[in-house]
Order: C-alpha cells, then structure tokens, then sequence
C-alpha cells in the first residue's frame, strides 16, 4: 500500500526541485532523509518536509514496516504563477511570473 503526501502551492518553479527530487527516487526512506539533510537547496527542504509527512501518514495508517519502506515516487509538477509587473526600458512593461509547484511523495 502506497503512502502519499502533497504540497501544493509551494513557492519554488518545479524546474529547481526536480533534480533533487530524481535524487531521492527508489531509495530507503531513512537513506532519502539523509540525502536531504545535506543539500543546500531551498527544495531539498520542502521535499524533506513532504517526505516526513508521507512517513508519518504511513505510521498513522499503521504500517507494517516503517524502517523498510521506500520512495516509491517523487512528482513536481507546475502549479499556477503570480504574475507581476516590473518597469522596462522606453515606459514598456515586463511580466514576471513567480512560479509555483506542487510536490507529491509517494512511499511504499
């Protein structure tokens, strides 16, 4: 049985925690966590806190073995972006999208 957990809305365009998150996909949980914990990313911390979520959705469902479950799958996809205006040259303006992702683990 799969145990999921999601962050939806996060503020980070899902182009900076994808690396991190192929990083993290097929391993243990404890050895994901520890992959985790020494990455510098900004992402590598939202994907640590979604992880820790799905395990303990996974204790609260009363898992058989927590020590031997794995990341079965780790998805960013796009979310919406906020856009913004900033001044451009010659009284124009330029559109910047702040990027947002939704992050979903997966454990098994």
């Amino acid at each position: 049985m799969a145990y999921t957990a999601t962050h939806r809305h996060a503020q980070i365009s899902a182009r900076k925690v994808r690396p991190i998150a192929a990083m993290i996909r097929g391993k243990k949980v404890d050895e994901a966590l520890a992959i985790l914990k020494y990455q510098p990313q900004r992402g590598a911390r939202l994907l640590e806190k979604v992880l820790k979520s799905a395990l303990g959705n996974a204790d609260d469902r009363r898992a058989p073995n927590l020590g031997g479950l794995r990341v079965v799958d780790a998805r960013i996809e796009g979310g919406p972006a906020m856009k913004r205006v900033r001044p451009g040259a010659r009284g124009m303006a330029h559109v910047v999208r702040k990027r947002m992702s939704h992050i979903k683990v997966s454990i098994e």
